[in-house]
């Protein structure tokens, strides 16, 4: 699919090391996205006919990651891929379309942004005690018991975590967010579903 095929043949910028090959990366790739919207809404009221897989958003996401070393991560795997794409997969086809794709871009272009923010110790990684900070910037306020959980699940050990397990993780609370506001019609911060509804939640994710 084009906005791939674009990126990953023409994002490489010639190969070199350091920062800047990174921020060209996200340029291309942005400048990509920017131009398919322009087209689509000057000529086209329908956005165009573009689908990202798993194996595909993986690979993008760890063209990026490569293009900066201060960013800690183990690569972006395909069943991390999966789950983003899934939990973002509105539609359910088992790809993130245009306008679905293009939001994740944007929240990861914030989120690495906030990640190298809080990350104060230049670590490459966000610890414990940067994570409420950095995830409160990001415009989710947890509790005590649901940083712990988190920390469970995305940190190492030693409850660092790295770029990768951040992202996924902003990735999931995002769309989990987004899901209950949608089924919380009145606004009251609470919710009924049955099992099905439950089940098509918690499953596909």
């Amino acid at each position: 699919m084009f906005l791939v095929n674009s990126f990953l043949k023409g994002g490489g910028g010639g190969g070199g090391g350091g920062g800047g090959g990174g921020g060209t990366a996200m340029r291309i790739l942005g400048g990509v996205i920017s131009a398919i919207s322009e087209a689509a809404a000057q000529y086209n009221p329908e956005p165009p006919d573009m689908e990202v897989s798993a194996t595909e958003l993986m690979n993008i996401l760890n063209k990026v990651v490569t293009r900066h070393p201060d960013l800690k991560t183990d690569g972006f795997g395909i069943d991390t891929c999966r789950s983003m794409v899934a939990v973002m997969d509105s539609d359910t086809t088992g790809k993130l379309g245009f306008e679905e794709f293009k939001y994740l871009w944007n929240n990861i272009k914030r989120w690495q942004a906030i990640y190298k923010q809080f990350d104060t110790d230049r670590s490459g990684t966000i610890c414990s005690s940067e994570l409420p900070g950095a995830f409160e910037a990001a415009g989710f306020h947890l509790n005590e018991h649901l940083y712990n959980m988190i920390i469970r699940r995305y940190s190492d050990e030693s409850g660092n975590m790295d770029f990768d397990n951040f992202i996924s993780c902003l990735v999931r609370l995002d769309a989990m967010f987004r899901a209950f506001k949608s089924l919380d019609k009145d606004g009251t911060g609470q919710i009924q579903v049955n099992i099905q509804e439950w089940l098509q939640l918690t499953m596909y994710s």
